[in-house]
């Protein structure tokens, strides 16, 4: 029974021995063995790896993926026209000696991200130095991160990475600057707003008089049509009724008393005392009448 006991133990320190001394390395890690805190061998072919067991040796991981490193921090830039901008930045890079990487800033990678931001801050304020705010905002800028770009590379080497990228995420003035430019836009855009709108009421009067002359002289010019025709009827009817008149002078006698009865009796209030015998209304007493009279 103690033979088995002692079997049974020795199989299951054996294995966690044969565990402490097997590791698998990830296609996305690089594996670093140290031996009494002294780097042994660098791993990077991934698959199932052998080392002595601890303290001996031991295995720390490193990952070997692209990392992006965000701008922390909005400190203002001075631009050569003295101008301050807040640039947003950002950084791709990736464990390129592992050695060198830990040598300089162990295993955590927040670590070198602390020491690497303000190299890159400092490469983008040498360069937005040297220009104007026009060019960092266009027509330099591919220029500027070519220029960072160019000195991280040699920095970086120190820390044990290499830079693949650089990218401007955003450029912007600092708050107060911001408020001013955008009071001063404001106020320009006002003022255009209140020149158009000037213009156009100028526009408008001198639309408006034109129409009115015009409706003015469309006026005029009918009413001397008008009364040109009108002239033209007058005489053609005069012209008429002086040859029917001619030709029947009692008609004519009789349409002028229609017409005195008529503006006569326009209203059916009005009233005439006048004798009924008088000369007025010799035409309501018909022939009969007319011939007695005389």
């Amino acid at each position: 029974m103690n033979r088995l006991g002692l079997i049974v133990g020795g199989v299951l320190l054996a294995l966690m021995l044969l565990s402490s001394m097997l590791f698998i390395v990830d296609q996305r890690q690089v594996a670093v063995i140290y031996a009494l805190g002294e780097i042994k061998e660098v791993i990077q072919q991934p698959g199932l790896k052998f080392k002595l067991p601890p303290p001996l040796q031991n295995v720390v991981f490193l990952d070997r993926r692209i990392q992006t490193l965000d701008s922390p921090e909005n400190r203002p830039i001075f631009t050569a026209e003295k101008k301050s901008l807040v640039i947003d930045w950002l950084v791709k890079w990736r464990v390129s000696d592992p050695r060198q990487f830990i040598r300089n800033n162990g295993t955590d990678i927040r670590n070198l991200e602390a020491r690497l931001a303000p190299v890159v801050h400092a490469a983008f304020n040498d360069e937005v130095t040297k220009r104007t705010v026009g060019g960092v905002l266009s027509r330099e800028r591919d220029k500027v991160v070519q220029a960072v770009l160019a000195r991280l590379e040699d920095d970086a080497k120190s820390f044990g990475v290499s830079i693949l990228d650089v990218r401007i995420k955003r450029v912007d003035f600092v708050a107060n600057i911001t408020d001013s430019i955008y009071s001063r836009m404001a106020a320009e855009r006002k003022q255009v707003a209140n020149q158009l709108r000037s213009t156009g009421a100028a526009e408008g009067e001198k639309i408006r008089a034109d129409a009115d002359r015009q409706r003015e002289v469309i006026l005029a010019e009918a009413y001397r049509e008008a009364q040109k025709v009108k002239g033209d009827g007058d005489a053609k009817a005069s012209a008429l009724f002086a040859g029917a008149f001619g030709r029947d002078p009692q008609f004519a006698v009789f349409y002028r008393s229609l017409e005195a009865y008529r503006a006569s009796f326009r209203n059916k209030s009005d009233l005439i005392v006048v004798d009924p015998a008088s000369e007025f209304f010799r035409a309501m007493r018909g022939a009969a009448a007319t011939g007695a009279a005389r």
